[in-house]
């Protein structure tokens, strides 16, 4: 299973030294999450500490989220799904762990019924499918944000791809969209949230970059919430850099980088 993911291309840098940690010696990664969970001292929004358990675990009839928010535990199968999912935690902690408390309350306010309800709808695309935008603060910056709000593809990933990689940074958060990178399509559409930050932050090492975004995305949720209103798509490939051939003609594929929808 896990010879599928090619650790080589560049979205899975985000998971990568989650993955290093583990020291896989085969496919059985149960074990090594919770080891890799307490070394981190990682734990879930209540303060108990966050173990990795096998599905069967997860009682009948139990919301997943909610039994993660009553427990600490995480119901984890034996897939790729489930397999990024525990990457993610180990990456991202203070945001899956505030992810988790947004489900958790929503449930204990309503429910979990047949319809997730808009904040859940929002929490659930974020854990699944979103990427993070670190955008350094300013003019440059900006206008490159607007251009992609307004899909403007080619001025956004091609006149001002030099950006990429100097000025901003592409993190992946959602363990279902790196399970669909596995076998890499150029429709792959990441649910983006943008984060501006000063020169500083732009300069630190991945490691301490990751830690701040983790610190203030977190706190942001805790703060604002979540609404669906707040992604921007990006269709992955189109990251300068992450794929050959992308020239002008690669970002004017239309069924891809679709032109905004008028209101």
């Amino acid at each position: 299973m896990l010879a599928q993911i090619d650790w080589s291309r560049p979205w899975y840098d985000t998971v990568r030294p989650a993955y290093q940690r583990l020291v896989l010696a085969g496919e059985d990664f149960l074990e090594a999450f919770n080891r890799s969970a307490d070394a981190l001292g990682l734990r879930n929004h209540r303060g108990l500490p966050l173990r990795f358990v096998p599905q069967e675990a997860l009682p009948e009839g139990l919301a997943y989220e909610e039994f993660i928010g009553a427990t600490g535990q995480v119901p984890t199968r034996d897939n790729l799904h489930d397999f990024f999912n525990g990457l993610v935690w180990q990456t991202f902690p203070l945001i899956k762990r505030q992810l988790n408390a947004l489900q958790a309350a929503q449930i204990a306010q309503a429910g979990v019924g047949k319809s997730r309800g808009p904040a859940r709808d929002a929490a659930t695309i974020f854990d699944e499918n979103a990427a993070l935008l670190l955008v350094r603060e300013g003019a440059a910056g900006r206008a490159l944000v607007d251009a992609l709000r307004a899909h403007a593809w080619h001025a956004a990933l091609y006149e001002r791809r030099a950006m990429f990689g100097a000025d901003l940074r592409l993190w992946l958060f959602g363990h279902a969209l790196m399970e669909k990178l596995a076998a890499p399509r150029k429709a792959i559409t990441a649910h983006t949230r943008v984060m501006f930050a000063p020169d500083a932050v732009l300069e630190l090492a991945p490691d301490a970059q990751r830690a701040w975004l983790d610190a203030h995305v977190a706190q942001a949720l805790a703060g604002e919430g979540l609404a669906t209103s707040a992604f921007t798509p990006l269709p992955v490939l189109g990251v300068p850099g992450w794929w050959p051939g992308q020239d002008p003609d690669f970002y004017a594929d239309t069924t891809v980088f679709r032109p905004r929808r008028r209101p």
